[in-house]
């Protein structure tokens, strides 16, 4: 990993709309399979500064993730990727996990507990450049629903030595509930391994512990925020003088330079003086330039594998714009259509611009007895929990969400997205926000099941911004025609295999 040179370019700061606190929050703050992998040699593609969109590959799916023979979200066969390697090393595509010479404990973890048959296309492509000496560090831009996660997990796990019980791996996520998540598949995939990790978020009340009173910590793969790890680390509880890989997932958020830029350099440099350097991996669905030119900087001599940006279509989702005359109509609309239909085709999440709208987007439904739950910032952190929680487990149907979930969020179950506000930039409220469009379509769909998204418009504006979305990723999206047509909507969820 190259240190930072010339200071990054300047770029308008922005905020996101779920930050923005209510007046009474303003008032209120105060400080507190294996027969199938036989394969010849001459399977094998050597990878190079080239297109290698031919390597065939099955999919990667987890029981959870298996739509019995379905087809991936993202297809290997339907993406161009393009790799460009650094250096002299030879990078072979893996046709089958055994290609990488893993350990017997991790490929049983692979087979057994993830129900794993062969690499998906990301995973055979990046997983040989994360895993070969020199072990140089990593640009990957792999789409909703393509196996990053499993990419990276996969990658710490390899690099750790059972024997040293002390921090060798380190993964940084924008939000606790993806951190989470990425640490129950690690729990998941290194089950045999004897690997120990921890995850390194915020307290809630209940079990905070002084950064003073908290032992060191042993575990060798930790996975937490920014700003914990950054806290852990200055307080010389976590320990990064044997740190062999440090992961960012959701990237392009993780360094940009309105989101957690200062924490991350930081994290990355003390790593670097610690440790004498260590293998950078970074992960994203999306990069825009202002963070492609950054990282750039700050990784001089590293792998990189992006989709082509024609690739980062919405093909693979049914969408549709809803015209409501009001938002008493849309209201109106997720009381009789989306309630209706959405008990029969699965689980549904309805994203918001602002707490306050989640805030009383909930209390409308539930006052009229309609069951859901709603989660965004402003929650004690112990209540996140438990509804994140209670939704995956499938406990709950419905979830209204500011963008906290838009990123990284990954529930099979879900088949309905709900675009009740649009995502729109916080600085421009008439400009679309089109990469996290793209993560809110990537809640659904995942791993090649059936998905829909409903987008609510109801001003000039709204339209405006959809028209703008349509035309960034030349896709027509269909309207419904008639808002209060339950025909319409029912048509629409047969067209896209839900009914």
């Amino acid at each position: 990993m190259a240190d930072s040179g010339a200071p990054p370019a300047k770029v308008e700061e922005k905020r996101s709309w779920a930050d923005e606190e209510s007046d009474e929050e303003k008032e209120a703050a105060a400080p507190p399979s294996q027969a199938a992998d036989e394969a010849q040699p001459s399977e094998l593609r050597k990878i190079e500064s080239l297109s290698i969109s031919d390597v065939k590959d099955g999919g990667d799916r987890a029981p959870e993730d298996s739509d019995g023979g379905g087809r991936l979200l993202d297809d290997p066969d339907d993406s161009d990727i393009k790799a460009v390697t650094s250096g002299e090393t030879v990078y072979n595509s893996a046709v089958a996990f055994e290609d990488l010479k893993l350990s017997d404990e991790l490929i049983k973890g692979l087979y057994v507990e993830m129900g794993f048959s062969r690499p998906s296309k990301i995973q055979a492509i990046t997983l040989p450049m994360i895993l070969t000496p020199p072990y140089k560090d990593l640009i990957a831009q792999a789409h909703n629903g393509s196996g990053k996660t499993t990419c990276f997990v996969l990658g710490m796990l390899s690099r750790v030595d059972p024997r040293k019980k002390i921090p060798q791996a380190i993964c940084i996520c924008p939000t606790r509930e993806l951190a989470q998540q990425n640490h129950a598949v690690l729990l998941k995939m290194g089950k045999y391994t004897g690997i120990t990790s921890m995850c390194a978020i915020p307290s809630d009340s209940a079990n905070y512990i002084p950064i003073n009173k908290r032992p060191p910590v042993t575990d060798q793969v930790v996975i937490g925020t920014p700003g914990t790890i950054k806290k852990w680390t200055s307080a010389r509880k976590l320990s990064t003088r044997d740190v062999k890989i440090l992961v960012f997932d959701e990237a392009d958020h993780m360094l940009a330079e309105d989101g957690f830029r200062d924490d991350s350099e930081r994290i990355m440099k003390e790593i670097q003086r610690s440790s004498g350097g260590c293998q950078v991996l970074l992960f994203s669905a999306t990069f825009d330039e202002a963070v492609k030119a950054f990282v750039s900087r700050v990784i001089k001599d590293g792998n990189q594998i992006f989709v082509k940006k024609e690739e980062l279509t919405l093909e693979k989702v049914k969408q549709y714009k809803v015209q409501c005359p009001d938002e008493l109509a849309k209201v109106e609309v997720i009381k009789d259509k989306i309630f209706e239909f959405g008990q029969k085709v699965g689980q549904t999440i309805i994203f918001v611009r602002t707490r306050n709208s989640a805030r009383m987007l909930h209390q409308s439904l539930t006052e009229d007895g309609y069951e859901c739950t709603s989660v965004q910032g402003a929650l004690k952190q112990e209540d996140r929990d438990l509804i994140i929680k209670e939704f995956k487990a499938g406990l709950t149907k419905v979830l209204i969400t500011t963008d906290l979930l838009a990123r990284g969020f990954d529930q099979r179950q879900v088949n309905l997205v709900i675009n009740y506000d649009l995502p729109v930039k916080h600085e421009n409220p008439s400009e679309p926000d089109c990469e996290l469009y793209l993560h809110r379509v990537g809640r659904t769909g995942r791993f090649g099941s059936k998905g829909a998204v409903f987008n609510f418009l109801c001003t000039d504006r709204d339209r405006s911004v959809m028209e703008k979305i349509e035309r960034h990723f030349q896709h027509h999206i269909p309207e419904i025609p008639n808002w209060r047509s339950e025909e319409d909507f029912e048509s629409a969820l047969k067209d896209a295999g839900l009914l």
